[in-house]
């Protein structure tokens, strides 16, 4: 199976605009609590529910790249997406809307099945630069999404922003309908029960995975943490700044987006392992001009550009590394590591306001420096023989799919 000519183009965008469904309402949850007589302190379930739908995704959707045809499979997540969407728009109160946005979460993690689908659509010698392609469109969907959805609630309201988003999300839909194969990737052998139940015997069997899966965890906690540790922090005094102005500090992401398409190429180019160490290497030298403090803005911003860049790099690097463990499983190999990874995610997320008010802005971006440093480490660890243990079983015979792991 292989993608026709903009296919690559078509999955990046998708990937983008259903990945921002997932925080475009975030500027408006104030209008939604009201609007629907929900209190401030649990309208915070409709994030919550997206992030559950988008992990419940992962783990039951995703394999079923290595089983579908992608023009049928990325086509009835995104009807899933829209239909979440449009429930969203009609809710009359918070419990649908939890119910709408589990549905959002897991139609949007169809960004990472394009990913997959990039990756085993294109030569090996560009599935850096596809998979990269793939999070290009991602990291814009993340960084426009709030921007782009405060500016629709203030102008159709919350309510007409949602419509907007399932509008582009059938426009799509219609575009992988068109371009994306209608083959069906060769077969694993079971069905779907046994695919689901081979997951964790995935993580036992390769050691590759074990470590791509630890390297990511420990960036995307570290990521995670220190973007809501910020935004604790400088709501607080001496700094108080409101919504608005923490949300500038966002802009810094961009750098993270920018670096992709260089990284896909280095990618193909070097080993990803060697792009994955590099990009630590950027991102712990950002969290430790982090640990200097917040009161130089500038250099604050310096700081979360050079993490954003350094573990956006090496997530498109990581997930190259593991879709080539195996090709023929890289859906189910890449629903273990984005499972595992978003949970880390969330850990983060979690441990940063306990963090803060426990050690100040030090302790949280310390513990962040730390991190990215043990994930360079882990990334330069014992990947290589994992990988030259694959290339031994391909020369013996073993479809394991090895050999392209230790490019």
């Amino acid at each position: 199976m292989r993608l026709p000519r903009g296919g690559v183009a078509v999955l990046s965008c998708t990937a983008g605009v259903a990945l921002s469904n997932n925080y475009a309402i975030q500027p408006a949850l104030g209008d939604v609590a009201h609007d629907t007589g929900t209190s401030a302190a649990a309208i915070g379930l409709v994030t919550t529910a997206a992030l559950a739908g988008c992990i419940a995704g992962f783990a039951f959707l995703l394999p079923l790249a290595d089983r579908a045809a992608p023009r049928r499979l990325v086509a009835g997540q995104l009807a899933l997406l829209t239909a979440g969407l449009l429930l969203a728009s009609r809710a009359p109160g918070l419990g649908v809307l939890v119910i709408a946005y589990v549905m959002v979460g897991a139609g949007a993690s169809v960004s990472a099945m394009a990913s997959t689908i990039a990756g085993r659509g294109v030569p090996g010698e560009r599935r850096g630069r596809a998979v990269a392609g793939i999070a290009a469109g991602m990291s814009a969907g993340i960084l426009l999404s709030r921007l782009v959805g405060g500016a629709l609630a203030d102008a159709f309201g919350w309510r007409g922003m949602l419509l907007v988003f399932a509008g582009l999300v059938v426009v799509c839909g219609a575009a992988a309908w068109a371009r994306l194969p209608d083959q069906r990737p060769e077969g694993t052998g079971g069905g779907y029960l046994g695919t689901l139940a081979a997951l964790p015997g995935l993580l036992r069997r390769h050691g590759a995975l074990r470590l791509a899966v630890l390297g990511g965890s420990l960036w995307y906690l570290a990521f995670s943490l220190v973007w809501v540790a910020l935004t604790v922090r400088l709501a607080q005094p001496p700094y108080e700044l409101d919504a608005a102005a923490i949300g500038l500090y966002s802009l810094a992401g961009a750098l993270g987006f920018a670096a992709l398409p260089v990284a896909g190429r280095l990618g193909d180019r070097y080993s990803p392992r060697a792009v994955i160490a590099g990009s630590m290497l950027v991102a712990a030298a950002g969290a430790a001009l982090l640990c200097t403090g917040l009161d130089r803005p500038v250099v604050t911003a310096a700081g979360l550009a050079l993490v954003d860049a350094g573990c956006f790099t090496a997530q498109a690097a990581n997930q190259t590394r593991v879709m080539s463990i195996d090709p023929r499983r890289s859906g189910s190999l890449s629903g273990v590591y984005l499972l595992l990874y978003f949970l880390a995610g969330a850990l983060g997320a979690a441990l940063a306001a306990p963090l803060v008010a426990a050690g100040g802005w030090g302790a949280a971006s310390g513990v962040v420096c730390g991190a990215l440093v043990l994930a360079g480490v882990v990334s330069m660890g014992k990947i290589k023989p994992a990988f030259r243990t694959r290339a031994r079983g391909v020369r013996g015979g073993a479809p394991c799919g090895g050999a392209q792991a230790e490019r």
